[in-house]
């Protein structure tokens, strides 16, 4: 079965600037699944036989590769003191150990994590409560829904291979509070050690690729532009 939508790059209410050059409505058929057959797991691989139309015009058809999985979005919160102290926890990342050329695994980042499908299914509230519930098992902080101040809107990750959006929050702790992560029981939390620096030494080392993890960057970028001003 044929299954057509239609895509464009207008923002939110469709306005865009008379001085900008307009999106182009590219419409997307799916011809056939070819999804491998998968044992369940965290990821799943779609493969998808497409066409698309620009305009008028029909394309080649192809085949495209993309990413799964039941928690597909995630919450990225910015834990800061009064002082502008941000909080930063390793991260183990053994994709990068598995690079044909190997990469440190290591990373320094914002507490995330992913937002469960029945909290996403509650909308706002639910996303809030996944975001409490990371700062407390990656950072030890202990924080209330209430706490949470938006940082801009959601951003996609990596749309060219997972469909994943990112929703950024800021709240503002005290280190004289915080408690030992609870962390989520897994191997690759185990270990995690957690960092406070100041915001404007964060961003340096972001420029400088010591902070190499693209949504800590984006998300200490947005705190900034809230806490210097």
């Amino acid at each position: 079965m044929i299954q057509t939508r239609t895509s464009d790059m207008l923002g939110a209410g469709g306005r865009q600037s008379m001085s900008e050059p307009s999106a182009p409505k590219i419409s997307i058929e799916l011809l056939e699944d070819l999804s491998p057959p998968q044992e369940p797991g965290f990821l799943r691989l779609r493969r998808l036989r497409l066409k698309n139309r620009v305009g008028d015009t029909p394309t080649d058809e192809y085949t495209y590769d993309m990413v799964e999985r039941p928690a597909l979005d995630a919450t990225v919160i910015l834990l800061h003191t009064h002082q502008n102290e941000v909080c930063l926890r390793s991260s183990l990342r053994p994709p990068l150990h598995f690079r044909a050329d190997p990469e440190p695994a290591v990373l320094w980042e914002v507490p995330a994590g992913l937002i469960e499908p029945e909290e996403f299914a509650r909308g706002e509230a639910g996303i809030r409560n996944c975001a409490v519930r990371e700062a407390l098992e990656e950072a030890g902080a202990r924080i209330e829904p209430s706490d949470l101040v938006p940082l801009g809107p959601p951003s996609w990750l990596s749309p060219g291979v997972i469909a994943e959006r990112l929703h950024f929050f800021r709240a503002e702790v005290s280190r004289d509070e915080m408690v030992t992560p609870t962390e989520d029981g897994s191997p690759v939390e185990a270990g995690g050690v957690i960092r406070w620096l100041p915001l404007t030494q964060a961003l340096r080392e972001a420029e400088e690729g010591r902070i190499g993890d693209v949504k800590s960057e984006l998300g200490l970028r947005r705190l900034a532009a809230e806490l210097l001003r």
